[in-house]
């Protein structure tokens, strides 16, 4: 009954492509603890060192009290919007000076339920090729055609544009702001050029840069001065921010569409209150005070040749990339190989992800640990 499955495992495995589950001892806000072994965490999304932070913790939690329970127990359009959701929703929305926002469960059902339900039949979507897995699924589930631009190539965009944008009514041009497994950065001022040139809908995904990049934390877009001219903004609570949860913030119109069609939203329960109240408070009471620590780990990030906090160190193959992280391990680092279908075939690699702990020489040391196993 279970042997097409059973062969597909095992060809995984053949192939070096089998994933499982790691078990951890414990994490802070720089090492990860396996079977007693210390190691330096570059595998982590907590960039500014708030999750798993034991002060952090204690400190919000007297603040907090017994003012929210730990279960919503129900959908935001049934009975799963306390004040709380609102009031993130509305500090977001003065962050950025955007018309709404809307608090979804994580930046996977943010993408999901934005990009399957914002094109209809008669729509497009043009989408960078090196986006998220969520986007590219989100649009598999839209009725509408999409297109898959090579990686930042805004000539190549402008060619589809001339080519399909007049046999669609609403068009749609979605991006990530700094990418995940290369962490480079797309070309948002062509990207607003172009959305305006052709009347499109511009949605960026800010995931990796929300809590990072810019006075404020907002992004890619406060850097350039541009947040106003993105129809839609995705951040995500779950990374820099140490919580969970992820938001969309833009035009009215658009937020109270998504607050009708987006699956995602509409028929999942919603995230315990002392989530969103923890939420809220890293951004009004932490966030304002890391910027010195955040250029820091820019700059770092930038002396390994990246454009921002996370360095690829492509390896190549699956084999020879799991064998560079068991040699990492064994010299007090945690890896962990990423391989296709995150990242094109034979561009195996390691994706150093860096948080304000993490010493510039610690960095690089590794980097060239890795490198001398190629």
């Amino acid at each position: 009954m279970y042997e097409n499955y059973e062969k597909t495992l095992t060809d995984l495995k053949n192939d070096t492509h089998f994933r499982n589950i790691k078990d951890f001892n414990l994490k802070d806000e720089k090492y990860i603890y396996i079977n007693d072994k210390k190691l330096i965490n570059l595998s982590s999304n907590n960039y500014l060192g708030f999750a798993d932070n034991k002060k952090i913790t204690e400190e919000f939690l007297e603040y907090a009290g017994s003012k929210y329970s730990f279960g919503s127990a129900s959908a935001r359009l049934l009975t799963g919007t306390l004040p709380v959701y609102k009031d993130l929703e509305n500090t977001i929305c003065e962050l950025f000076n955007k018309d709404k926002a809307l608090i979804f469960n994580s930046g996977y059902h943010a993408n999901v339920g934005i990009n399957s339900s914002i094109a209809g039949k008669k729509d497009v979507i043009f989408s960078d090729k090196l986006n998220h897995a969520s986007i590219i699924d989100g649009m598999r589930l839209s009725e509408s055609k999409f297109f898959r631009y090579p990686h930042n190539n805004m000539q190549a965009l402008e060619r589809l544009l001339l080519r399909e944008r007049k046999n669609f009514e609403n068009a749609i041009i979605v991006s990530e702001s700094v990418f995940s497994m290369d962490g480079d950065i797309s070309d948002i001022e062509k990207l607003v050029e172009l959305k305006e040139k052709y009347n499109c809908i511009l949605i960026l995904d800010e995931a990796h840069a929300f809590g990072v990049f810019g006075q404020n934390g907002l992004g890619i877009t406060e850097v350039l001065g541009l947040t106003e001219k993105v129809d839609l903004i995705i951040g995500t609570f779950g990374k820099a921010i140490g919580s969970m949860g992820a938001f969309a913030t833009g035009n009215k119109i658009l937020i109270d569409y998504l607050i009708n069609k987006a699956r995602s939203f509409i028929f999942s329960t919603a995230l315990p209150p002392i989530n969103i109240a923890f939420s809220k408070w890293i951004i009004e009471n932490k966030l304002p005070h890391t910027i010195e620590k955040r250029n820091k780990m820019l700059n770092i990030g930038k002396k390994a040749g990246s454009q921002s906090h996370i360095i690829p160190v492509i390896i190549g193959g699956n084999k020879e990339t799991t064998e560079t992280c068991n040699i990492l391990y064994e010299n007090g680092y945690f890896t962990l190989p990423i391989r296709p279908p995150t990242v094109p075939e034979g561009t195996s690699r390691l994706r150093l992800s860096l948080t304000t702990e993490i010493e510039e020489k610690e960095l690089f040391d590794a980097i060239t640990l890795a490198k001398s196993t190629k």
